[in-house]
């Protein structure tokens, strides 16, 4: 029996695609990656997946897990060899129990993130995760990159919001560990080796998710400022006012926010043309437990006292939920709105927050002395120190001349963000993309235990082939 015959024998006929019915899990969601594989597999239970990965090792063929297929990395696409197979979770998307009086959710690694969220809520709770892609990424893939977000701020990232995984190890092995527990002290803690590991050691099938108490209230605002400094200051103005009721604390240049509403007419800025044209916006949310009415008086006092130091400009206060989801909707649209006018060359880092305008300020002058013509695009989560740092072309700049300085530019942001004390990966991991670039960038210790950790769970390195390690 040949490989695919016994993989058919698994997971069913209908369930081993091949040729053009494949195609749309070959390439990346920008579109920079373009593999090619044995087959798409969509097993739907972990005992599928276990007999797979069984049938995978004794052949030596590669297994690339995908979800969603919105990461950014190349994590979840194949290489061009076509010897691997990408197994899909998409079937795989069964809410298996909420727990309210534990406020926990066990759900499988094909749901996507969106459902989740909404099964929290109608059992009266929140998921606290929120990501522009939420209506399909999945949380398979959001634990293999230890997804982040926009609410990291308070809640944290995936790696925070777990209790307990399922995992399918490189043996074929089922690992049972969705004990949802807040406290297990009893040896090493293997749900943060899978979690954020994109894959390369094990296949999560499920987890075992916190869940929150829904808010009182929520208050949203759009604020105006300009410069870099204001919105660093803004930020420590915020936590000294909120303090844990501050949820998110979004940074938007003046560049995103035009170039959101001229790609999507129906979406504008809520401010006069003078005021929408200042450098820097910053969207921010609060949660509050206690009243909407205590939740407004609160906000307004706070965003009164950043008016009188001069911290802001304007502020645009949501009225209601549908004016607070249309001021999200400026934000989330930034990635879609940006892949509409070319490819650019992005840079998911974090910082600490008090080098961010010193950053910002002196990188945006050094790529533009080193590299005439390139546009600076920079959004994200100020809050928790991440920005998406994007080089794109400016309007007398070609596109393959732009991607002709790809390797000096990665190399001009990489070395000031190493310098000071940043991560040249916040919240997309490594994937193919930046493979080559973390032994530069990595402290070389953790990267041999990293080679360590992965020789043992998976020695015959078929586990996602080519992605995080060189």
């Amino acid at each position: 029996m040949d490989a695919l015959e016994a993989l058919r024998a698994i997971v069913g006929e209908g369930h081993v695609l091949t040729g053009a019915d494949a195609e749309s899990a070959l390439v990346d969601w920008r579109g920079r990656y373009h593999g090619r594989a044995l087959a798409l597999l969509r097993p739907e239970s972990p005992d599928e997946v276990a007999r797979l990965v069984r049938c995978c090792a004794q052949q030596r063929i590669g297994l690339v897990p995908q979800g969603g297929n919105t990461g950014l990395n190349g994590g979840a696409t194949p290489d061009d060899s076509g010897k691997a197979i990408v197994v899909s979770l998409a079937r795989m998307k069964a809410i298996r129990s909420v727990d309210v009086a534990n406020d926990s959710i066990v759900v499988e690694a094909g749901c996507i993130l969106q459902d989740v969220q909404r099964a929290a809520q109608a059992a009266g709770r929140l998921f606290a995760l929120s990501l522009g892609s939420e209506g399909s990424c999945t949380i398979g893939g959001n634990l293999a990159t230890n997804a982040g977000g926009t609410q990291v701020l308070r809640y944290g990232s995936m790696r925070e919001l777990c209790l307990g995984l399922e995992v399918v190890t490189a043996q074929g092995e089922i690992w049972h560990g969705l004990r949802a527990l807040r406290k297990d002290n009893t040896g090493y803690d293997l749900r943060d080796l899978f979690i954020g590991s994109e894959g390369t050691l094990g296949i999560i099938t499920a987890a075992t998710l916190k869940l929150f108490p829904l808010p009182a209230a929520r208050m949203t605002a759009l604020l105006a400022l300009d410069s870099i400094e204001a919105a660093v200051a803004m930020l420590a103005q915020a936590r000294a006012g909120f303090g844990a009721s501050l949820t998110g604390f979004e940074l938007i240049s003046g560049d995103c926010l035009r170039e959101v509403t001229q790609v999507f007419p129906q979406l504008q800025a809520p401010f006069a043309p003078e005021t929408a044209a200042l450098p820097w916006h910053v969207l921010i949310e609060v949660s509050d437990s206690e009243s909407e009415q205590h939740a407004r008086e609160r906000f307004e006092r706070v965003l009164g006292t950043a008016t009188e130091k001069r911290l802001i400009h304007d502020a645009a206060i949501a009225t209601s939920i549908a004016h607070s989801q249309a001021l999200w909707h400026l934000r989330e649209s930034i990635p879609l709105a940006e892949k509409s006018a070319g490819i650019s060359i992005k840079h998911d880092i974090s910082l600490p927050a008090s080098v961010v305008a010193d950053f910002v300020r002196d990188t945006g002058a050094a790529l533009s002395a080193a590299f005439p013509g390139v546009r600076v695009v920079v959004f994200g989560h100020l809050g928790d120190g991440n920005l998406h740092y994007n080089v794109a072309r400016g309007p007398l700049m070609d596109q393959a001349s732009l991607l002709a300085h790809e390797a000096g530019i990665n190399a001009l942001v990489y070395e000031r963000v190493h310098a000071l004390g940043g991560s040249i990966s916040a919240e997309h991991g490594i994937g193919q993309l930046k493979r080559e670039l973390l032994p530069r960038y990595q402290d070389p210790v953790a990267l041999d235990l990293m080679r360590t950790l992965k020789a043992a769970l998976d020695p015959l390195g078929i586990m996602n082939p080519g992605k995080l390690l060189a």
